[in-house]
């Protein structure tokens, strides 16, 4: 009765036994949570069945050999049972009453009379965990479909050759763990676990996996390890699973993983080490959100580059912070300024002397003359001993012919034998070439070639020829004679006919291609040539054989298996095609291509064989196979050439599953070569050598004399030959020999098509540097420098100072009707938002006086008295300037300013010509100049000047002072409380219907506002006011309840900080400089500095607003939110306390 109140025991890992339950706590009616897991019972606790409210039972990790039957007679409401890590061999046929069980694990136990036929009728069953439990086909149940809440299944560690398929008819699964299991295949069946998250496959026998795999969309986690899985094994759709962050494939097979698994953007986990990894695909380095990728023990991988990043460029303008700040700080540092000292401003718009350029050119003249002063005195000092001058000579009669000596260049030998001579200039001196490499010119070098010839008599005659590169440099040129040579490229017949060809220069056909040659056609979809000997029993009446000669190939003996003559009138199409780029690329398209049917052969056919056999017999064996290439690649190594072979068959080529389409020879890739390198390519019948572009010269030359070795080094055919092949010119031959070969012209369409066809040479170069300089480009500058600080009051206080010193007068317009009326003095500084006013200031222009240093320089060697003369005539005088300010209030129309052009202007300029200064402005945009003139006394009214005697309202102005001192208004604003800020200072006047007393102004002072400001409003209200209203200066908290919150409507909540205003930017992103640029408005900005036609950037501090003009572009809109990305990343950088938001 003590345990009456308790609804659980919980006593794990105790070593309690049978004997250490006792049976009266299984009477209590609360207990409804048991745990003696971990503990050393050997059967079920007696009385246990007598718990009938009952709902967490754990006996896990004991003894247990057998359940009672009676036990799940009364315990029907169990939702959690756990008899795992025991000893059951069976579970009692009462467990079916348990249809309320919701979890029931049964891992580690070795049920070997288990059916689980009771698992159907578990209908409320959520998660199943039956690991290590000897679960084969025979053991489970054949349908599951009822337990439609099944989310978890655990079969592990079980002896499972297939995946159950009571578990595919589980719609509701999400978890599903098969690991370690004998399972070799899964069925397409799995496309019905639509809702799975985690699928763990690990440890099993797989070879693939099916594609249905793809539609399990919101897989989560995918764990493969240790399988047998291929590259082919992973289907090419696994990247249609969106949703998959983790995928483990360990100790595999995989040579690579599908391009489309980095198409998984939430990829966090890729764990591919133990495999036979090559490489990983590029698009390996756009999973950003990887945080851990484990490649480790694949000895053959080699990581693929880092490809350029391009997501940050937006029309060729790389918008990355890391390059936009190097820009900033690259242009920032010539516009960034210090702080300016007010006096010495002051000083620099009064002075008006030279420029910096005068003083320089006074400088110089000052020099010349010193030097030719000191001439002058060297001649008066010897005498006038000049010699006569000598008779002008052109400048080419200066040049002599210079002395020189080539005997230790050109031996005496030189040119006694008939034959060719090649001299290369290297260092300003013609160096002799080895016969060896005759016929090999490069592009950066300059040569002389000396033709040594027999003429008709039998005496000795000579050919000289000047061969120049086009990128050779100007000594080079200079020293092989330029005046009598060839440019490269230009083609000089006679010269091209003395080697075996001039590199990547001058188009040429090499010495090889003009051999007559005879090749044996085979392959259907990708022809292939074999080269056989040059005669007629080579050919076989069942093959096509295309034989060449000069620039006249013959493709021939097409015929039937029947080997009869037919008529036949066109080549197959891969055969006639392989013809035509023959004879486009290598023959210049001057070759003709003839079909020739066996036994309508042409003498001249025959003749190149050497004669027409008796009889055209097959000679092809049945079984024949072409000779697998062999790719080598030529090295420099330590004092030695190494010759080491490439290891092109990649390991996809699986011993068990070899297929056709996988032979060797079609794994010979074009990208195995590097335009770095030099190769050779054994074809047994054909030794090709082929040369990159950036090779370096040594090793071309050792690829030579390594081809000739390897050539005659095994015993092969009398037809075999060594072919040179220079990249980007390489023969038809050569390229069948490997897999789709790419002859395809890439192109950027961003660029003219003229300017696509020359990637190299000088040519390149230039047009590369123009694109530089053409190319479109952005200044971001603004948006890293600094936020503009608010001027001193002290420093606008001084500059009010001088410019009102230097004003002269100021005369005050207003637009009434049509024309310009004469303001008032007593309404200057007082404005309207719907008028325009024109005000003229004149100014009075300093006169610079001459320093007392400069008067005396001039002064001397002058007389006292014709100096005071000079001094009297050109004594200055005073000038003055006259500017037009006309302002126009935000709600006034532009007929004011149209008044004002053809009327008070004409006046104006009449009155003062060519000193007449106009400058426009609009409400809240003004002059700083202009606002000085009103001492911090510039009030802007709501309406027209001449609705202020109208039944007058309540009004509400706020002190504005963004920007400082010198930007100070008076800005009325919506009479309303919820507008008060507690960091502002406001003027609310109350009007009265009273004659004696209009009404009562109250200048509001916030909590936080600045102790100048509320004098300042103080100030503003006597000056706007008058003794007939009255005055009361009240501080936040103070407000009288009769008159203020009468006055302003009704008390509402409102702001008590104005943090914003330490922050606020604003930014304009414009095209209108023929490139976009950012640039920063004055921190004193209003709604009017929003520009229709373009983007606005708004920085609160908190949240960076994105304005879009309705005449804006495209363009401008993708490159401004290009731009407000890269700001706020900045900022989050520079002021991590305040992360910004966008908003558009």
């Amino acid at each position: 009765s003590s345990l009456s109140p308790f609804q659980a025991i919980v006593a794990p890992a105790n070593s309690l036994k049978n004997s250490g339950v006792p049976d009266d706590i299984f009477q209590l009616d609360d207990l409804s949570v048991l745990d003696l897991s971990y503990n050393q019972l050997t059967e079920c606790p007696r009385e246990l069945e007598n718990a009938k409210n009952m709902l967490v039972l754990n006996l896990g990790h004991n003894s247990i050999e057998t359940i009672p039957n009676q036990l799940f007679i009364n315990l029907t409401d169990l939702l959690y049972l756990d008899l795992s890590n025991n000893k059951l061999e069976s579970l009692p046929p009462q467990m079916r009453r348990l249809v309320h069980l919701q979890t029931l694990i049964l891992n580690d136990n070795p049920l070997l009379h288990a059916q689980l036929r009771q698992l159907p009728a578990m209908t409320a069953l959520q998660t199943l965990h039956l690991r290590n439990t000897q679960r084969t086909q025979s053991n489970l149940p054949t349908s599951l479909e009822g337990l439609t809440n099944l989310a978890d299944v655990d079969l592990s560690c079980n002896e499972l050759s297939r995946v159950p398929e009571c578990l595919y008819t589980l719609n509701s699964l999400r978890r599903l763990n098969l690991s370690s299991n004998q399972i070799a295949e899964l069925s397409l069946c799995i496309d019905q676990w639509t809702q799975l998250e985690t699928l763990n496959l690990s440890r099993n026998q797989l070879t693939s996996l099916p594609s249905a795999i793809c539609k399990l969309t919101k897989l989560k986690k995918m764990y493969l390890n240790s399988n047998k899985l291929d590259f082919d094994g992973i289907p090419s759709g696994i990247g249609k699973l969106t949703s998959l962050e983790e995928f483990m494939a360990a100790n595999n097979n995989l040579e690579l993983i599908p391009e489309s698994l980095c198409r998984c953007s939430k990829l966090r986990k890729l764990v591919l080490n133990k495999n036979r990894l090559v490489t990983l695909p590029e698009a390996i380095h756009f999973l950003t959100d990887v945080e851990i990728l484990d490649v480790r023990e694949n000895p053959n991988l080699v990581m693929p580059p880092k490809p350029v990043d391009r997501t940050s460029e937006w029309y060729n303008i790389d918008f990355s912070l890391q390059n936009q700040l190097r820009l900033a700080g690259a242009s920032g540092s010539r516009c960034g300024s210090g702080t300016k000292d007010p006096l010495a401003r002051k000083m620099r718009l009064r002075r008006r002397k030279d420029s910096a350029q005068d003083d320089q050119a006074k400088q110089v003249l000052k020099g010349m003359s010193d030097v030719a002063q000191e001439k002058n005195k060297k001649l008066e000092e010897n005498g006038d001993t000049r010699a006569p001058d000598p008779k002008t000579r052109r400048w080419e009669q200066g040049l002599e012919k210079p002395q020189l000596d080539y005997s230790e260049f050109f031996s005496e030998d030189v040119g006694q034998l008939p034959g060719v001579c090649v001299w290369q200039i290297e260092n300003f001196v013609p160096t002799l070439v080895d016969e060896a490499f005759h016929g090999k010119f490069y592009e950066a070098d300059c040569y002389i070639v000396l033709k040594t010839f027999l003429d008709e008599n039998g005496s000795l005659n000579w050919e000289i020829y000047y061969w120049i590169g086009q990128e050779a440099t100007l000594d080079k040129k200079a020293c092989s004679a330029i005046q009598y040579g060839w440019g490269g490229g230009s083609g000089v017949p006679a010269a091209l006919g003395l080697g075996g060809g001039l590199g990547k220069a001058v188009p040429h056909i090499p010495p090889w291609l003009s051999l007559p040659r005879l090749y044996r056609v085979y392959g259907k979809k990708n022809v292939k040539l074999e080269p056989v000997a040059l005669k007629g029993t080579s050919l076989d009446p069942r093959s096509t054989f295309p034989q060449g000669h000069g620039f006249k190939p013959c493709l021939g003996h097409r015929c039937h298996w029947a080997g009869s003559p037919t008529s036949c009138s066109s080549l197959p199409c891969e055969e006639q095609l392989f013809a035509e780029k023959i004879n486009k690329n290598e023959r210049k398209g001057k070759a003709e291509i003839t079909l020739l049917v066996q036994g309508q052969e042409t003498p001249d056919f025959w003749e190149a064989l050497g004669g027409q056999p008796e009889e055209i017999r097959p000679c092809v064996p049945d079984d024949f196979q072409p000779h697998k290439p062999k790719l080598y690649k030529v090295g420099l190594g330590l004092g030695y050439l190494e010759l080491p072979q490439i290891n092109y068959k990649l390991s996809v080529e699986h011993k068990k599953r070899l297929k056709a389409d996988l032979m060797p020879e079609m794994r010979l890739l074009q990208s195995l070569l590097d335009t770095k390198s030099v190769y050779i390519l054994d074809c047994w019948s054909d030794v090709f050598i082929w040369i990159g572009r950036k090779s370096p010269r040594l090793v071309r030359a050792a690829a030579l004399k390594l081809s000739q070795e390897l050539c005659g080094m095994l015993h092969r055919p009398k037809h075999a030959m060594v072919s040179r092949n220079l990249e980007g010119t390489e023969c038809q031959v050569f390229k069948s020999k490997f897999k789709n070969w790419d002859d395809v012209l890439r192109v950027d369409y961003t660029r003219n098509a003229e300017t696509v066809l020359q990637d190299s040479g000088l040519a390149g170069k230039v047009r590369k540097d123009a694109e530089k300089k053409d190319q479109m480009k952005a200044d971001l500058t603004a948006l890293f420098l600094p936020r503009q600080p608010p001027m001193p009051l002290s420093e606008a206080e001084q500059l009010m100072e001088e410019w009102n010193e230097d004003l002269d007068g100021m005369e005050g317009f207003v637009l009434e009707g049509k024309k310009f009326a004469r303001l008032p003095e007593e309404e200057f500084g007082h404005f309207h938002t719907h008028d325009c006013y024109v005000f003229l200031c004149r100014y009075w222009v300093p006169v610079e006086y001459e320093d007392e240093e400069e008067k005396k320089k001039k002064g001397e060697g002058k007389g006292e008295e014709e100096g005071e003369e000079e001094e009297e005539e050109k004594q200055p005088e005073e000038d003055f300037q006259c500017i037009v300010y006309f302002w126009q209030g935000r709600e006034a129309s532009n007929m004011g300013w149209l008044t004002f052009t053809f009327s008070l202007q004409k006046k104006f300029e009449s009155l003062f010509p060519g000193k007449l200064e106009v400058v426009r402005m609009t409400q809240q945009q003004e002059n700083p100049k202009f606002l000085s003139h009103f001492k911090r006394r510039f009030v802007i009214h709501r309406g027209k000047r001449k609705d202020r005697a109208s039944v007058p309202q309540p009004s509400l102005y706020h002190i504005r002072t963004n920007g400082g001192g010198l930007c100070t208004g008076c800005i009325q604003i919506n009479t309303d409380a919820g507008l008060l800020n507690s960091e502002f200072c406001f003027i609310l006047k109350v009007p009265f219907e009273s004659t004696d007393n209009q009404g009562i102004v109250y200048t509001w002072v916030g909590r936080a506002a600045d102790p100048d400001e509320a004098k300042l409003a103080e100030d503003i209200m006597n000056h706007m006011f008058d003794d007939s209203y009255s005055k009361q200066v009240i501080n936040e908290g103070e407000e009288p309840e009769n008159f203020f919150w009468v006055g302003i409507g009704s008390q509402k909540p409102y702001d008590e900080d104005a943090d914003y205003m330490k922050h606020s930017r604003l930014f304009r992103c414009s095209n209108e400089k023929g490139y976009f640029s950012v640039s920063e408005k004055c921190s004193d900005f209003c709604q009017d500095d929003l520009a229709d036609d373009d983007i606005m950037l708004l920085d609160n501090g908190r949240e960076v607003y994105m304005w879009v003009g309705t005449q804006t572009s495209q363009v401008e809109i993708k490159l401004s939110l290009k731009a407000c990305q890269v700001y706020i990343q900045h900022m989050r950088s520079k002021d991590p306390a305040r992360p910004r938001k966008r908003r558009l």
